[in-house]
């Protein structure tokens, strides 16, 4: 079977690392790929690394005339069972029409109208599925896939590398450094929690801004702005409890990342963390935008961390049943069966 896969998305995002991940783990089995993407010199490098050769475009705005030309002749010389089309932009700029089956996949609760000439879509999550149906899609056509990472336990970074005591409680966050990440937020609960250090990894628009509100809170030589990790992994591992304060987060990737390394949870109530953690029991769940409830769950589980540590196990068991590279690729597999069959 031949599957063509398109992404057009940015340099960094959860959205695009699944992608990757995904591609790289198909590249293992018995799928014949081919991989489009718009030009991004880390990611090509990752795929050639893994044995994966990528075709770049341009992938541009409204103007960008050649791409969907030359994305059209790369399908009609690859001749896909199945092309599969990641966000708006790769999908909206597929052939309308062709000798294939075309599958949107969605992380999100995207424009639709991109998909108008997609025969089936993939959601990562049951509530983004619940999304498309509602708005008009058959139900027989919209399927759940969800997201993995990767099982191996990694090696901690060293603390000293950013600065950071050994022995002092050590909270990380992850993500675009975006107002619906709400680390705006994150940081008034560290204020609030005396000696925690926060390892704050991503970049975006608003980092000069949280920069400065760390500062005005007198919080900041606690407070290390990592920017963007290849090994994520690494700084999962060397975390004692890992925070998504998300205003908005439809799955919530950074969580289940969390559960493979062993870390435990403490998250906002938002759709894709409030469905993935059942309270209590495999994180900690605090209502959106409540900083004292959020400064008191970490104060929670630095002072019982016998209870953070049950919450870590019953994490990883949920992430080993349910999450695994093994386990979703085998769910790809019997789908895309099914799609060409």
């Amino acid at each position: 079977m031949k599957v063509l896969q398109v992404m057009a998305g940015a340099e960094y995002g959860g959205a695009e690392e699944f992608f990757t991940r995904l591609t790289i783990a198909l590249h293992k089995t018995s799928i014949e790929q081919r991989v489009v993407i718009r030009r991004n010199e880390a990611r090509a490098r990752r795929f050639v690394e893994n044995g994966v050769e990528p075709h770049q475009l341009k992938f541009g705005g409204k103007l960008d005339f050649s791409t969907p030309w030359a994305l059209k002749r790369q399908i009609n010389d690859f001749k896909p069972d199945i092309v599969l089309s990641w966000m708006n932009r790769a999908t909206g700029m597929c052939p309308a029409d062709g000798n294939f089956v075309h599958i949107g996949r969605l992380g999100g609760y995207y424009n639709i109208k991109y998909y108008r000439n997609c025969d089936h879509l993939i959601a990562n999550t049951e509530d983004i599925a619940e999304f498309l149906i509602n708005n008009g899609w058959a139900q027989e056509n919209v399927h759940y896939l969800p997201n993995f990472v990767g099982a191996k336990r990694a090696v901690p970074v060293d603390r000293q590398t950013f600065y950071t005591p050994q022995n002092t409680p050590l909270i990380l966050a992850m993500g675009r450094l975006h107002e619906n990440k709400a680390f705006d937020l994150l940081l008034q609960a560290v204020a609030r929690v005396p000696n925690a250090y926060l390892w704050l990894a991503g970049e975006g628009s608003l980092r000069k801004e949280l920069e400065y509100q760390a500062e005005v809170l007198s919080i900041k030589p606690r407070v290390r702005f990592l920017g963007w990790h290849d090994d994520p992994e690494a700084l999962f591992a060397a975390a004692d409890i890992f925070v998504c304060p998300s205003r908005h987060e439809p799955l919530g990737n950074v969580v289940i990342e969390a559960w493979a390394q062993g870390v435990p949870v403490i998250a906002a109530d938002s759709i894709g963390p409030g469905t993935l953690i059942t309270h209590g029991e495999n994180g900690v769940l605090f209502s959106i935008d409540d900083e004292k409830m959020l400064a008191a769950s970490i104060k929670y589980l630095i002072e019982e961390p016998d209870r953070a540590e049950y919450l870590a196990v019953q994490a990883r068991a949920e992430y080993e049943a349910n999450f695994t590279e093994s386990i979703i690729i085998e769910k790809y597999l019997k789908f895309f069966e099914r799609m060409n069959s």
